[in-house]
């Protein structure tokens, strides 16, 4: 029985009141022996032509000078939309809904271009606090709001992907615990309902697997 509104985001269990839902993250990998078969599906052939995509979308981004760097960000992108797509199914927890997921997948990846950014490109790094063409007068206005703006790019990550995960679930929940004192004429126009907010969230999961993908490999291009 659902406690309260929020009782679907909580990571502990049943069994002996151990966070155990966190294992609901590694679910995704379950996919990845279909991808060896001899004969591939046809799932495993569109998740190719996806991947495929989406390494010629981050090499342009990045510049074919840094080999190998678009396997990071797809397999990024992989983990955040299997997780996403899997807390879409009934009593599956959705890590990504938590700002202990979320983060822990921005923060790391912001310091290490910062450090990268930084420790070799130091002049680069510099001229990105001012832009071209900035008057003198503003320029210590436009260094602190490029600092503040980069600061706290791992936060907008973070919670950008979380607040979507939240809001859809939360929605989905509100508009299902009001069936049991409806008529069965408003049951089924909340069915249908149910079902369109479900495709709804479906396109979001991809979308937002997307953009943080996205603005990580922009983030990372920009020290470069």
């Amino acid at each position: 029985m659902m406690t309260n509104l929020f009782s679907v985001f909580d990571p502990t269990s049943s069994v002996l009141m151990l966070p155990l839902n966190w294992m609901s993250t590694f679910l995704g990998m379950m996919f990845l022996p279909m991808l060896y078969w001899a004969m591939p599906s046809r799932w495993s052939l569109l998740w190719t032509l996806i991947t495929s995509t989406l390494h010629k979308e981050f090499k342009t981004l990045l510049g074919s000078s840094h080999f190998g760097t678009t396997l990071m960000f797809v397999s990024l992108f992989s983990l955040i939309v299997f997780n996403n797509f899997l807390g879409l199914l009934p009593y599956v927890f959705t890590s990504t809904s938590h700002l202990t997921m979320t983060l822990a997948l921005a923060l790391p990846l912001w310091v290490a271009f910062m450090m990268f950014g930084w420790i070799n490109h130091t002049q680069h790094m510099f001229a990105h606090l001012v832009p071209q063409g900035t008057p003198g007068a503003l320029m210590p206005f436009m260094v602190l709001i490029e600092t503040i703006s980069n600061v706290i790019r791992p936060g907008t990550l973070a919670v950008r992907l979380a607040a979507n995960m939240i809001a859809g679930h939360l929605l989905l929940t509100l508009l299902g615990s009001t069936g049991p004192s409806l008529s069965a004429t408003l049951i089924s126009m909340l069915i249908i309902g149910q079902i369109l907010l479900l495709i709804l969230e479906a396109a979001v999961a991809v979308i937002q697997s997307y953009v943080f993908a996205v603005l990580s490999t922009l983030y990372a291009s920009e020290v470069t």
